[in-house]
């Protein structure tokens, strides 16, 4: 048996990214990180919420064969901890007297040393813990190697009960183990949380997230460890795995973690760039898809989404394609290109003149003595996502779609057409939003990239008039607010809920503000069959706002 701990102790924080369902893959990476952390010397090597299985499995767990082969892979797991090697603190879902709870073992001398559950199951927002776990008892310390381990599993932090129980009943240090998705003001609030914890217990806390993506959530690591005085002792990088090693004392005021790596995060666009790449990425490679296709327009959307899959995927996995008709400008054309060839990726332009004018003759008749209208508009557009999919289904590579949340919001797109595809990473970014990070990412080569340096997206794309380009002349602000005004009543309306006369007070037009709440609504149908896309605000549509598609109210003014 390993010895017990006396002055040191030593911890690998395995932020990982580990693949939902697949139980054997995720084992062989924790047995990759135990091997890492018995060469750098560790006592216990901890691991995310949910490991095992990944996070978060929704109604996977309701299958019982799933539960039985998380809790045998675990067992299996614990018996090699009989080397003498590092213990493993993992998060699973462990199934016991005809309960199911989301749990954190502790595997340690060739058995599963103990089993804590979680107390508070979160059920707002992306979570749904209370459809398919049941809530843990009140825990108290695990004991390892003679130190006394508070284990809260993340919701449990965000209220003091969990915390001051396991303070009051020995434990010496907190380690909370995390599934905790990226959002824009995510960070600080997960800092003033943990804060609060410690500054209630006098305990030190290392906080440990998972990375990575699985499917709509992102996650961002970016782990950390607080002194009992609530100084920061430890941060670790965000969007990429690590096993950092942190070493604890013991003080006479109890455990105290040295000073060590102190990584700078990324913030605000930065942020947001690298949510988006690494969504997408882990999106295309856990699914197993050899690459990605998109039309690529001359516009502000296509050309941000084609350098995103550069960087997150190599310039050798991405394709992009023009598909241009009577009304494509011969600006947008060059701007396609030479956006294409600053990326290094393939691209091709396919005219779609001959199909769309088919479609004109096949329905003439039908449609004698009407004038052309929005019909015609969205016969151009489904016939570039046929095209795209055709592609696809030829090539593997699976398409993504390129709608920003400001047209999203307001059906500013055509089902079945460029709406079509396998999942879109600027889902959830207004249209300024898409400017902004554009922008950043001319000025940054984001950590991790694939693609080239420098300006990637040509100036004219970021100061030209945005167009779908479907009739002549055509703009966005023929039909819509200018961006920057939808966009602000837009998050009023989605974000903050805020009544209209709130909205307007603010400086809005009184119509305008009735006439993008109306759009809103009515395109809800539209989002229901949206492809699913990266989460990056504090709402986005799909997991956090769940409206009726039949909804007749509309609040006056």
């Amino acid at each position: 048996m390993p010895h017990a701990i006396t002055d040191t102790l030593k911890i690998a924080l395995g932020q990982l990214d580990p693949v939902l369902g697949d139980l054997a893959g995720n084992a062989l990476k924790l047995r990759r990180a135990r091997a890492e952390a018995a060469a750098k010397g560790a006592h216990l090597l901890v691991l995310p919420e949910l490991f095992i299985t990944g996070y978060p499995p929704e109604d996977l767990v309701r299958k019982p064969a799933f539960g039985a082969a998380a809790r045998a892979c675990v067992e299996a797991l614990a018996v090699e901890t009989r080397d003498g090697g590092p213990g493993v603190l993992v998060g699973t879902v462990w199934p016991e007297d005809g309960k199911l709870y989301n749990a954190a073992a502790l595997l340690d001398g060739g058995r599963v040393a103990g089993v804590r559950f979680k107390v508070d199951l979160p059920n707002y927002g992306v979570f749904d813990e209370k459809r398919n776990f049941d809530a843990g008892p009140m825990p108290g310390p695990l004991s390892f190697r003679g130190v006394r381990l508070g284990v809260p599993i993340c919701e449990d932090i965000w209220k003091e009960e969990v915390c001051e129980c396991l303070q009051e009943t020995g434990s010496e240090l907190l380690i909370s183990p995390n599934g905790s998705p990226f959002d824009w003001p995510k960070p600080d609030l997960r800092m003033n949380v943990a804060v609060a914890r410690v500054t209630e217990t006098g305990l030190p806390l290392l906080y440990l997230n998972q990375v990575g993506g699985q499917d709509e959530l992102v996650f961002d690591g970016a782990s950390f460890v607080l002194n009992g005085d609530a100084s920061l002792a430890v941060q670790l990088p965000a969007w990429e795995e690590a096993v950092g090693v942190v070493e604890l004392h013991r003080t006479g005021q109890g455990w105290r973690c040295s000073a060590g790596m102190r990584a700078v995060l990324e913030e605000g666009e930065a942020a947001a760039y690298h949510a988006c790449m690494l969504g997408l990425r882990d999106y295309v490679d856990k699914n197993g898809f050899p690459g990605v296709v998109l039309g690529l327009s001359g516009g502000i959307d296509s050309a941000l989404v084609a350098a995103l899959s550069a960087d997150a995927l190599g310039p050798e996995r991405v394709h992009c394609v023009m598909l241009p008709y009577r009304y494509t400008s011969e600006e947008s054309l060059i701007d396609a290109a030479d956006c294409a060839k600053a990326l290094g990726v393939r691209y091709d332009i396919v005219s779609i003149a001959e199909p769309v004018e088919g479609f004109g003759r096949a329905l003439a008749k039908m449609f004698a003595g009407r004038e052309p209208d929005i019909t015609e508009e969205n016969i151009q557009s489904r016939v570039r996502g046929t095209a795209l999919m055709a592609i696809s289904n030829k090539f593997g590579g699976m398409v993504v779609t390129t709608g920003n949340k400001s047209e999203m919001s307001v059906g500013y797109a055509t089902i079945y057409g460029d709406m079509n595809g396998g999942f879109n990473p600027i889902k959830d970014l207004y249209k300024m939003e898409v400017y902004r990070l554009a922008r950043w990412r001319n000025a940054h080569a984001p950590k991790g990239g694939k693609a080239p340096g420098g300006i990637v997206i040509p100036e004219n794309i970021l100061t030209r008039p945005p167009s779908a380009e479907l009739r002549e002349n055509q703009t966005d602000q023929d039909s819509l607010p200018p961006y920057a005004v939808l966009d602000d009543i837009l998050k009023c309306l989605v974000e903050e809920e805020m009544p209209l006369a709130a909205i307007v007070a603010r400086g809005h037009d009184v119509a305008t503000v009735k006439r993008v709440e109306r759009m809103l609504y009515i395109a809800e149908y539209k989002r229901r069959q949206a492809a699913p896309g990266v989460k990056i605000s504090a709402r986005n549509f799909g997991r956090d706002r769940r409206y009726p598609i039949t909804n007749k109210f509309r609040e006056t003014v």
